[in-house]
């Protein structure tokens, strides 16, 4: 190298954009093509764009018919912004340039990123036909591939990689295979694959993502063991709690799931979902009012969690907390959230308070529905009973017979009524 070019390389380690910008004028007059090509290279690693195209540019000047300038100087054009000079420079390479493949496989990529999945494919199939054993063209497929979902096809094509070599461009192709897997609902195969990996690098994600595949394979204890390990390697990684606990309370170790729910809780005080299942564990666990206190927070979090509210009403209704019950629904009205799943508690509350009128708006306002619903239908024809309805009563009790006409119960409700 010369002194100019030693110089310029120097500050282009240093990452001295300053000296870079004062001696390019002069390095592009006096470097050597080769030198600048490779300062160009260097100026991409670091993110000097404009620097990067100002070489390609003075290059393409040089030598205007070559095919790899013009792909080099249209990617840099993406990354700055200009996609028409970009797209006219990969147009302007001819089908027979050796580089053809390349810049279907740039053009493939720009398409992906526009959203313009149909038109990529195309671009990266014409790519295969000129070049069917090019691995690098089966990956680019793949991952175009499971970014519109048609997981099977990319399986296919990682899988013929996989068993070429275990990493591509620095991807760790039994992950990739696992998370494809496993985004296809495949959790059996994804589950082996997660195995695979893992035995090549332990990383946060693989433990999970191979925990996440054995809980839907019913492994419980494996997704126990593979999350208790993921909590040793990090104790913030806060979606391994949910997962962790719900394996505990599948094995029905309901003390362990309450544990561990509590676990994540501490370290995530902010996630409306781990106060639901905290909930749901301490009622196993016999703890009605940490139960409650759990769903609460829930509801403090995200007064429209539909689920915490339902817990919670139906908590209150049957330890006939009625007043409990109702105010839960006042709170949960000024929040202009209206649900119809929470008007049978409701009603029950101002029935076991006497108030039979509010009692009879809410079960007009369920029935709608809750039609379906027998146990809903049954209390719904004894207070219209109460109430001296019976006209009322008799057709919700035919409604109930329709739903079971097996039901001796049902059958003398309607001969008492006849």
């Amino acid at each position: 190298m010369t002194i100019l070019e030693e110089t310029i390389f120097e500050a282009l380690q240093q990452g001295d954009l300053a000296a870079i910008e004062a001696q390019l004028d002069d390095f592009l007059v006096n470097g050597t093509p080769d030198v600048q090509y490779a300062f160009a290279e260097g100026c991409l690693q670091l993110g000097f764009m404009a620097q990067a195209d100002q070489v390609f540019e003075h290059l393409q000047f040089l030598f205007p018919e070559e095919a790899q300038l013009k792909i080099d100087r249209a990617q840099v054009q993406m990354e700055l912004g200009d996609e028409d000079t970009a797209l006219d420079l990969l147009m302007d390479i001819t089908e027979e340039a050796p580089e053809y493949p390349q810049a279907l496989l740039v053009l493939a990529d720009y398409y992906q990123m526009q959203g313009l999945y149909e038109v990529a494919e195309q671009r990266l199939n014409e790519a295969l036909q000129l070049l069917p054993e090019e691995p690098l063209l089966h990956f680019a497929k793949a991952e175009l591939l499971v970014e519109i979902g048609r997981f099977t096809e990319a399986a296919r094509l990682y899988e013929e990689l996989y068993t070429q070599q275990q990493t591509f461009a620095g991807v760790n192709l039994a992950a990739r295979l696992a998370e494809v897997y496993r985004a296809g609902a495949a959790y059996e195969t994804a589950l082996d694959y997660y195995m695979k990996a893992l035995e090549e690098d332990v990383t946060a994600d693989l433990l999970f993502g191979s925990a996440y595949a054995a809980f839907q394979t019913e492994k419980y204890d494996t997704a126990i063991t593979q999350l208790e390990d993921l909590k040793e390697l990090d104790p913030d990684y806060f979606s391994a709690y949910l997962l962790l606990a719900q394996s505990y309370g599948m094995l029905e170790q309901n003390d362990k799931a309450y544990k561990a729910i509590k676990d994540g809780i501490t370290r995530d005080e902010y996630d409306k979902s781990l106060f639901l299942y905290a909930g749901k564990m301490a009622l196993k666990n016999q703890l009605p009012e940490e139960a409650i206190q759990h769903l609460q927070e829930a509801l403090a979090l995200d007064p429209e969690y539909m689920e915490a509210a339902l817990v919670l009403m139906s908590i209150y209704a049957q330890q006939e907390r009625d007043e409990d019950v109702i105010a839960l629904y006042n709170d949960l009205k000024r929040d202009d959230f209206e649900w119809t799943a929470l008007y049978p508690f409701v009603a029950k509350a101002h029935v076991n308070l006497e108030e039979y009128a509010e009692a009879a708006t809410f079960y007009a306002e369920a029935y709608r529905d809750h039609e379906e619903d027998a146990n809903f239908l049954e209390e719904y024809a004894y207070f219209l009973l109460e109430e001296g309805r019976r006209d009322e009563a008799k057709a919700i009790v035919e409604k109930l017979i329709a739903l079971d006409p097996s039901d001796d119960r049902y059958v003398e409700l309607q001969l008492s009524l006849d």
